[in-house]
């Protein structure tokens, strides 16, 4: 909730009292309430469509499901773009109206502060008044002083109203910042469901190509599930891909580490497997930078969240970071979205690296402890936890889930996964739904897949 304090001091002739904004206009109060009902007419939508195709698939596989499966996929991931835009807008009109109070609260700072200098100015004219002057005048002493008081509290009610005016003014500018970083951040996760929009072309073919060759027949498209289903000595040779230094490795090793991660954390390694090439596919598409390029304006890593983190890692591990492979940030239109610096297989931006890898701030910088290294302790070694070594990302990758509540149902893995990309907060958003259905279908694949290998 935002905090809201506003505050009215009502003085004298010299005081400007402080009010809320003005009545929004008829046409701003409708627009709001058209965007929040469409918003929550998408998210119904897709709330809907989740039970469906949750549904769906707890029936058996048939062809007339999996059809109903990759409609309901497709019609997902289309309404999180459409709430996910509408979110976006209203963000915008809130940034908006936080400008307006702003601009406000600076126009009549200045006039209190205005007001306040002319009764300084005239307190020194009345401090300058000697016991002479004051019998020669026509006033009697308890008129005089009675001004005096008078004046004195005016100054004093003058001095709070600025003081109040200064909170409010910090308060909205901090609430309008906050509105920023999640305008960021929504703008970030919709750039990432439009590069979704690729999966849902994929999507539409592959129900193409299966009505063209089964022609709606289930025994035809049994064989064709038959058919596409990889043998063992086809997964033995194929290559699992990782970001950040991993890149292409044998599946059966991919499998044997998340295996391992998966005995010291109790998460399914399916799961883990599904979270990295998740994660693989998406970072694919933002390129790789070093930590201090910049884009759109600003460097690549967060200044003060993370970068002095990846310094740290720098020292401590031995890399150069300006040669060293990083996340580029988003861009859109043109326009630089959030921010990059995310590393190696899991990608983990630093400061959250820093929880599993033994990164501490002693409060006058960033420091390694070996006995706050989880991953260290875990593996036994004697070097610290490195996010650009494959069997460190895996575990990294596995005590994430674990302590966003991977417990091996599929609802406590599909909320794991949604934590793991949109946090806590953004999990229960039906616009992030499409990570953590497709991280559950690729989990579904893969542990096929691990039953085929054998391992």
């Amino acid at each position: 909730m935002w905090k809201q304090s506003f505050v009215v001091v009502v003085v004298s002739a010299f005081i400007i009292p402080f009010s809320p904004v003005s009545v929004m206009a008829e046409t701003e109060a409708e627009r709001k309430a058209r965007l929040e009902a469409e918003l929550q007419r998408v998210e119904r939508e897709m709330l809907t469509t989740t039970v469906l195709v949750e549904d769906k698939q707890m029936e058996r596989q048939s062809l007339e499901r999996d059809i109903a499966l990759i409609e309901g996929q497709i019609k997902k991931a289309q309404l999180g773009i459409q709430a996910r835009s509408l979110s976006i807008l209203q963000i915008n009109d809130q940034i908006g109206e936080k400008q307006e109070v702003i601009e406000l609260l600076e126009d009549k700072l200045g006039r209190q502060r205005e007001s306040l200098a002319d009764l300084i100015r005239r307190s020194a004219i009345m401090d300058d008044y000697s016991l002479v002057e004051v019998m020669l005048s026509r006033r009697s002493f308890s008129e005089f002083f009675s001004d005096v008081a008078a004046f004195t509290a005016i100054k004093d009610s003058l001095n709070e109203s600025v003081s109040a005016l200064h909170h409010i003014r910090r308060d909205t500018f901090e609430q309008k910042t906050e509105l920023e970083l999640k305008q960021e951040t929504e703008a970030e996760m919709k750039r990432i469901q439009e590069l979704e929009k690729r999966n849902i072309e994929v999507k539409e073919k592959e129900k193409e190509k299966i009505l063209t060759v089964t022609k709606g027949e289930e025994r035809q498209y049994k064989q064709l599930l038959e058919s596409q289903q990889r043998t063992a000595a086809q997964l033995r040779a194929a290559l699992f891909q990782l970001l950040g230094g991993g890149g292409g490795i044998p599946f059966p090793e991919a499998v044997s580490l998340a295996q391992y991660a998966s005995r010291v954390t109790g998460v399914d390694a399916a799961l883990i497997l599904a979270i990295l090439e998740q994660e693989t596919n998406l970072g694919s598409n933002l390129g790789s930078c070093a930590y201090n390029d910049i884009r759109g304006d600003r460097v690549v890593m967060h200044p003060d969240r993370d970068a002095p983190v990846f310094l740290a890692m720098a020292a401590i591990l031995g890399f150069d970071p300006r040669t060293r492979s990083v996340s580029c940030p988003i861009v859109s239109g043109g326009k630089r979205i959030g921010w990059g610096g995310a590393m190696g297989p899991s990608q983990f931006i630093p400061s959250t690296w820093a929880i599993y890898g033994g990164i501490v701030n002693t409060g006058s910088g960033w420091v390694y402890s070996e006995s706050a290294d989880a991953i260290r302790r875990i593996n036994g070694t004697s070097l610290p936890a490195n996010p650009f070594n494959n069997r460190d990302a895996f575990i990294a990758t596995a005590l994430l889930l674990r302590d966003n509540g991977a417990s091996g149902s599929y609802a406590s893995d599909r909320l794991a996964a949604l934590r793991y990309y949109a946090g806590w907060g953004g999990a229960n958003n039906p616009a992030n739904a499409f990570y953590g259905d497709q991280v559950m279908q690729r989990k579904s694949r893969l542990a096929e897949e691990i039953t085929i290998l054998g391992q």
